[in-house]
């Protein structure tokens, strides 16, 4: 099933940035191609000779400004809206039935980019999407029941007679439509700022890293701590906490009996002994936050870390880059380095890293 562009999701807004992402990572795997987008609209477009080729060599994984990662397989543009269903058979019809065997896609998600143009979609994306799943079945290209080991098939409307349609592997790419996870605001929660940490667990973590590395009886550190977002999600996960900050804690937070407050500079503070974690969530020049967190990896003051980059509003992929390979080259040992923008980031990525 080949596939004409890649298609992304990403904060509006950042468009530029996921655009130079991609052509410098596809010109870097031999994959000549433009990439195609507005300021604004919610997604990026990478066309190339085989984008198939490219969404294969590419992991998601390995971006950081996309939310989603697509192999755009058709373009339907002037659709009737009184049968929007016709079309995508017939399209895949022509471009999906040759040595398909069974069902082609386990899970049909129907989407619209988060822009301010394509949020008023969300309920036709709805509506569609209920029309058009046992349209699908009946015709054999969506399984009966939810089959995860099968690709996706993604409808991303972008006007009421414009739409994609794409595919997505289940493990190259987000588990949540638009690549959006749906996290409620706890009422115990310091601030919002703990949304952006418990995503960070979700999106950079796997499974098995999350119960190996989120457990009873580990120690962490959060720098810049009040009032304490990131502080209450890791006592959440049954960490002994030290917070450093000079300003105050919530109250509430020392009701586990596993909180210490230091009133400290956080970018001069160092643990008596290697923690487990420390996070870092503190308003500061990205440099120069990339340079202390790569201390502490350097000394061994903390086995992994979790930490926000606050990008300039000009030249953010070079920023990124530049401060992701500050880092690896003063901690002084090869990193597992993981990063990406976050639903719940604003001018910011969020960044995972421990020695190999």
């Amino acid at each position: 099933m080949s596939g004409d562009a890649l298609f992304c999701h990403c904060r509006p807004g950042f468009e530029p940035e996921l655009a130079a992402e991609l052509a410098e990572r596809a010109a870097a795997l031999g994959h000549a191609g433009y990439p195609r987008t507005q300021r604004g609209s919610g997604f990026v477009e990478y066309l190339c000779d085989d984008a198939a080729q490219l969404a294969r060599q590419l992991p998601f994984a390995a971006l950081i400004f996309a939310r989603q990662k697509l192999l755009r397989l058709a373009e339907l543009r002037g659709i009737d809206p009184r049968d929007r269903i016709g079309p995508v058979l017939a399209t895949l019809d022509t471009i999906c039935s040759h040595d398909r065997d069974g069902a082609a896609f386990g899970e049909l998600w129907v989407e619209h980019p988060d822009s301010d143009a394509g949020r008023p979609l969300s309920g036709l994306a709805r509506s569609f999407g209920n029309a058009l799943r046992p349209a699908l079945r009946k015709a054999g290209w969506l399984s009966a029941r939810e089959q995860p080991r099968l690709p996706r098939l993604h409808v991303v409307l972008l006007d009421g007679d414009h739409l994609l349609l794409g595919r997505s592997h289940p493990g190259d790419s987000a588990p949540w439509p638009q690549g959006i996870p749906r996290l409620r605001m706890h009422a115990q929660a310091p601030s919002r700022s703990a949304l952006k940490l418990e995503e960070a667990l979700l999106v950079l973590l796997d499974r098995d890293e999350r119960a190996a590395l989120l457990r009873d009886g580990l120690t962490g550190a959060d720098l810049g701590a009040a009032p304490g977002g990131w502080t209450w999600v890791m006592l959440g996960h049954g960490l002994h906490m030290t917070a450093i900050d000079n300003g105050p804690l919530r109250p509430h937070l020392f009701e586990t009996g596993r909180l210490e407050h230091l009133r400290a500079d956080g970018f001069r503070w160092q643990p008596a002994q290697p923690l487990d974690w420390m996070v870092c969530d503190m308003v500061e020049q990205p440099r120069r936050v990339a340079e202390r967190m790569a201390a502490w990896l350097r000394e061994g003051w903390c086995r992994q870390t979790i930490f926000n980059l606050k990008l300039p509003m000009k030249k953010r992929w070079d920023e990124t880059r530049l401060c992701l390979d500050l880092l690896e080259a003063q901690a002084g040992r090869p990193l597992t380095i993981r990063a990406r923008q976050l639903y719940h980031d604003r001018e910011e990525i969020t960044v995972f890293a421990r020695p190999r």
